[in-house]
């Protein structure tokens, strides 16, 4: 969330792609664009308060979390910690008692399909939605009680690039600049220093229109990064993206976490949790059904699992029969493959050969593998992690999408 720390107060801007804070928005930007919605210093639901801090406290204030960009005020808890949290649309509940909790410089996957409440979940930790019941506390704040303070420590980009296509990519980000209070020669710098850190140098002075997916995702990122957030929200950030695109980003968000800032990732990619994620929370129907780190997770499903291509498909049944005592578990076969826990993975490979051998069953290919996400969320939920949930049936329709969701969250 970007907030401005302007004289009149800061406020955020609703457009199609996503939210904005705007007091000191360029005659360039459009009408549509520069809509003045909430005052950070309000809640969600509430009428902006008057605004007293001056832009000197605020540079103060950011030059101080800056120098300690992890460490709560006063605490030594996680950086992000969520208790029972409930959120309802009418009688849907799109979340039911979620649990979370990352540590200072660590990555937080929360892994789920479509539907599944990763968006609304984001929104009431970002101070977008008040939750209808629980706690949140994030960076030492009080999500609910402290929503103006929060706004002013964490970064947030949404699932679809919220640039203004009117502006460069170098006034895009001058713009967020100077709506966190800084200075136009300091503004200008931050965007420069960010434009060469995102590979957006050469770009810089194009209109974000003609900029590819991929760079405007870079962009967006950029410009969440403006006032140095010590937390970041990141809501299906490679949705849409090409596989090179994808690669970078996650790149620059291995970086970031080197360098202290604490990240909330959701994804429906398994290969994105399983590379970024320090721990990952599994969430379906609203609700974190399990959450640990990768390894933790794999192993809930049963160890290793020899996978077995069959010559001939008819023979699935031979081979439960001839590794039964080796087999952790009853072995599942789909399309000429069979695959089944083992309880030993020292000599599995070269006792199940020889039993296969002995039973006169045919083998195209064998191996000894470990267990993925994708098990690991089967056998959780019993569908795949990338399946589009019908009727996105744990949030009203359109709060998982990028323009409309937004849209809906002004009070």
């Amino acid at each position: 969330m970007r907030t401005s720390h302007t004289p009149c107060g800061p406020a955020l801007i609703a457009s199609p792609r996503g939210a904005r804070t705007v007091t000191d928005v360029p005659a360039r930007v459009n009408g549509e664009r520069a809509t003045t919605i909430a005052a950070a210093t309000a809640t969600p639901d509430r009428a902006p308060a008057a605004c007293t801090t001056s832009r000197a406290s605020v540079r103060h204030h950011h030059q101080t979390m800056a120098a300690s960009p992890d460490t709560a005020p006063g605490t030594g808890d996680a950086t992000i910690r969520v208790r029972g949290v409930v959120k309802r649309f009418g009688e849907v509940r799109a979340l039911d008692g979620v649990d979370l909790e990352a540590e200072p410089g660590s990555v937080l996957g929360l892994l789920g399909p479509n539907g599944a409440g990763k968006t609304t979940a984001v929104r009431v930790m970002t101070t977008l939605l008040k939750p209808d019941a629980g706690e949140i506390r994030v960076a030492g704040l009080d999500a609910v009680r402290q929503a103006a303070e929060l706004r002013e420590r964490i970064g947030l980009a949404g699932q679809y690039a919220a640039v203004d296509e009117n502006l460069t990519g170098a006034e895009n980000l001058t713009m967020v600049g100077r709506l966190y209070g800084m200075v136009r020669p300091a503004a200008k710098a931050r965007a420069a220093e960010l434009l060469e850190r995102f590979d957006l140098t050469e770009a810089g002075g194009r209109a974000a229109r003609g900029y590819s997916g991929g760079m405007r995702r870079r962009l967006d990122l950029a410009a969440a990064l403006v006032a140095r957030p010590p937390v970041l929200f990141l809501d299906e950030p490679t949705t849409g993206l090409d596989p090179r695109s994808r690669l970078a980003l996650w790149e620059t968000i291995e970086r970031l976490v080197a360098d202290g800032t604490t990240v909330l990732l959701t994804t429906q990619y398994l290969d994105e949790a399983d590379r970024l994620a320090d721990r990952i929370a599994v969430i379906d129907r609203g609700a974190v059904i399990a959450d640990g780190t990768s390894d933790e997770l794999k192993d809930r499903v049963g160890g290793e699992r020899l996978e077995i291509h069959l010559s001939d498909p008819a023979q699935a049944g031979a081979v439960g029969a001839a590794l039964a005592p080796m087999a952790a578990e009853a072995p599942v076969s789909e399309d000429g493959v069979v695959k089944l826990a083992v309880k030993q993975r020292a000599g599995a490979i070269v006792e199940a050969v020889r039993r296969l051998d002995e039973a006169d069953v045919g083998v195209d290919d064998i191996g000894l593998k470990r267990p993925t996400l994708d098990d690991v969320f089967l056998t959780l939920t019993g569908h795949a992690a990338e399946e589009r949930a019908e009727g996105d049936e744990n949030e009203p329709a359109g709060r998982e999408r990028g323009g409309r969701a937004q849209r809906e969250t002004r009070p």
